[in-house]
């Protein structure tokens, strides 16, 4: 684990790298989000990764392209793979869904991306194991291991995540994978982005994904954000939202096969 940073340090920038949008099953469109990130004036990179389509990560490119942003983007895809999802940073092409998680991992690597563990562990969403995980790690292809893990996740400090969620995954990856730690929001509404974020050295995108390779990142939770926040009202609205847009766009890609 590297030492412990300061993320208001000059010397180190803040990327949330998980946030949904309404492309997928956000609450927001990428404008609305990047508009308010642009105002918070907190985050120097932003990773938009909506649920097995590259197509929405896409389209918030073109946006950003259009704007002038102060912060980087980084293209993604949150995967459902056999094992639970995975977060695909730095990819602009199809990743299929429901593989294993060493293959998945693989295809992130060919497409020149890198692979992180969202949430581990979590009971709150459908989350890579602990188990799972060190069958990968155990293995001996270096393709197929992730480059990093979230240690800073909403999802995964809730109370209702599980025994292994949360701050545990700090001990186990410390112990034996040392994969690099990163912190995402899994934002789905536009107050909830930042609420978890990455501290790494450097400012730019660039400087994030050397950063993550060299395993000298660190996850964190901004103290000041509470579910409570966003309102019961919402929050169910996007749960129904979820278990609605999600599974269409899931059918439909198999439909075209």
């Amino acid at each position: 684990m590297p030492p412990t940073q300061d993320p208001l340090c000059s010397g180190f920038g803040k990327a949330d790298l998980q946030v949904h949008t309404a492309f997928g099953d956000g609450m927001e469109d990428a404008q609305t989000l990047f508009d308010f990130v642009e105002k918070q004036n907190t985050l120097n990179v932003v990773a938009v990764t909506d649920h097995d389509d590259v197509a929405g990560s896409l389209l918030a490119r073109e946006i950003h392209t259009k704007n002038s942003y102060s912060f980087d983007l980084v293209t993604g895809i949150e995967i459902t793979t056999r094992s639970g999802h995975l977060l695909a940073l730095w990819v602009d092409e199809p990743i299929p869904s429901f593989r294993s998680l060493s293959d998945t991992i693989r295809m992130i690597h060919e497409k020149g991306g890198l692979a992180i563990i969202p949430h581990p562990f979590s009971h709150l969403t459908r989350s890579v194991g602990r188990g799972a995980l060190q069958k990968v790690m155990n293995g001996s292809d270096e393709s197929t291991f992730p480059d990093g893990i979230e240690t800073a996740s909403p999802s995964s400090m809730h109370p209702l995540a599980g025994l292994h969620a949360g701050k545990k995954v700090v001990g186990y990856n410390s112990r034996h994978w040392k994969l690099a730690e990163t912190g995402g929001s899994d934002a789905h509404f536009v107050e909830a982005v930042g609420s978890a974020y990455t501290s790494f050295p450097g400012k730019n995108s660039e400087s994030l994904r050397q950063a993550i390779m060299d395993r000298t990142t660190q996850g964190h939770l901004d103290p000041q954000f509470s579910i409570g926040s966003i309102g019961l009202s919402r929050l169910v609205r996007q749960q129904v939202r979820g278990l609605s847009v999600t599974p269409k766009k899931i059918i439909e890609k198999w439909r075209q096969k």
